[in-house]
């Protein structure tokens, strides 16, 4: 049997869907989405709408980012310790608390910077705590061979949605407003909080004090070489990504190309790259997981180095489409990975590590890049965004772990 590529007949790929407790938490997961989908583009409206401009969003956006890195580990030592379902519905409660106030706070007309960064705050700490109790709620659930379908099942409704998602935001938001796109989203929070709670899963171990869980857990991450340099690799090439893709990019399609018009055609190449990447995954179980998570990551460079290079746009959007499908399989393939070969005790705390390298570079990859384009044109630095993207998969390839790490299951 070719180990590298098994496609698995139709019972097989949907076979986590035949968990009832799977089917509840996809069903959360897909309601959740359609409201946080459309969540950025009300709230970005709800700043400007009260006369705020790119500071104010970005002061809105930071305090929402923040607290999710803050809290983040506390996260997943909590994820360790506490039942999972009970996490996901207190902190889905808490989000959906967060965008309700929010979306009365505009709808009455006293939204300001501040209030607005509060509610952004509430929810940035409630990312914090379900993030590590969702990648441990999957592993609970779903039996260790079914965890790659598992994990592109749920990721399924959330691509397809992002690709509708936003259109449907932006026409709700100039119809009626953008308080009715955010309370969508806090309803939408709120039932996937009821549908969450219902899991009733049990605590993964038993309770011990708070440091010393943290202490076993970062000696947990850093006993695996493999888990600690894909969290290296990861925080350049997020940050990198980023700095390219969602700072640079609309800078540059506004200079060489259509400006919004072509954005917009971008953005949706990845979005439907991200889609496609989700059907992969579904009908394709590679062996060598984590060189496939790893290698799969390179085609992000593609974007950056054609929007660089000045290529027309249909290579644009070919190379986006490309980095949506190879982003897609990496972010399933991680999970999986982790998820099969990181104890069930330690999950949330090795995912809550893993999730903090990775976003702690994000601002500083931000702050690099604007100091960059203050020295170098904006091309230039996207191509050296784009190399950083490919000499971070490059390195990563060196590890010898990366060739060892592979399915189980199988």
């Amino acid at each position: 049997m070719d180990k590298t590529a098994a496609p698995l007949p139709t019972a097989r790929r949907t076979a986590p869907l035949r968990i009832v407790a799977f089917r509840r938490f996809v069903t959360a997961s897909l309601i959740s989405a359609t409201g946080s989908a459309m969540a950025p583009l009300a709230l970005a409206y709800a700043v400007i709408g009260e006369g705020g401009g790119a500071g104010d969003l970005g002061v809105v956006l930071a305090t929402n980012t923040v607290p999710t890195v803050f809290f983040l580990l506390m996260g997943g030592v909590l994820a360790d310790r506490m039942s999972r379902s009970r996490m996901l519905f207190v902190g889905n409660l808490l989000a959906g608390a967060a965008q309700g106030a929010l979306a009365v706070i505009v709808a009455t007309g006293h939204a300001s910077t501040t209030t607005v960064a509060v509610c952004g705050f509430l929810s940035g700490t409630a990312i914090a705590f379900t993030l590590p109790a969702a990648q441990g709620a999957v592993a609970q659930i779903v039996p260790a061979e079914q965890l790659q379908q598992a994990n592109a099942l749920l990721r399924l409704p959330s691509n397809a949605v992002k690709v509708l998602g936003p259109a449907v935001g932006g026409a709700i938001v100039a119809v009626s407003g953008p308080a009715w796109a955010l309370a969508w989203d806090a309803l939408t929070f709120a039932v996937a909080a009821v549908l969450l709670r219902g899991l009733r899963l049990d605590a993964p171990v038993p309770v011990t004090t708070v440091l010393s869980d943290l202490r076993e857990g970062w000696t947990g991450f850093w006993s695996r070489t493999w888990l600690w340099t894909y969290t290296a690799a990861g925080a350049v090439l997020v940050a990198a990504w980023l700095a390219g893709f969602q700072l640079l990019g609309p800078v540059v399609a506004a200079e060489q190309y259509g400006g919004a018009r072509d954005w917009g055609l971008v953005q949706g190449a990845f979005a439907a790259g991200l889609l496609a990447g989700t059907v992969v995954c579904l009908r394709w179980r590679p062996y060598r997981l984590l060189f496939v998570a790893v290698a799969a990551t390179a085609p992000l460079a593609g974007p950056l180095l054609a929007m660089g290079w000045g290529l027309p746009l249909p290579w644009v959007l070919l190379a986006t489409l490309l980095a949506g499908i190879g982003l897609d399989v990496a972010i399933v393939a991680w999970a999986t990975v982790c998820q099969q070969h990181v104890p069930q005790g330690e999950l949330g705390r090795l995912s809550a590590f893993n999730g903090v390298g990775e976003r702690l570079a994000i601002p500083l990859g931000y702050l690099i890049t604007a100091l960059a384009v203050g020295v170098w044109d904006n091309r230039t630095v996207l191509v050296a965004c784009g190399g950083l993207v490919v000499a971070a998969a490059a390195l990563n390839l060196c590890v010898r772990d990366v060739y060892r790490i592979n399915a189980t299951g199988k």
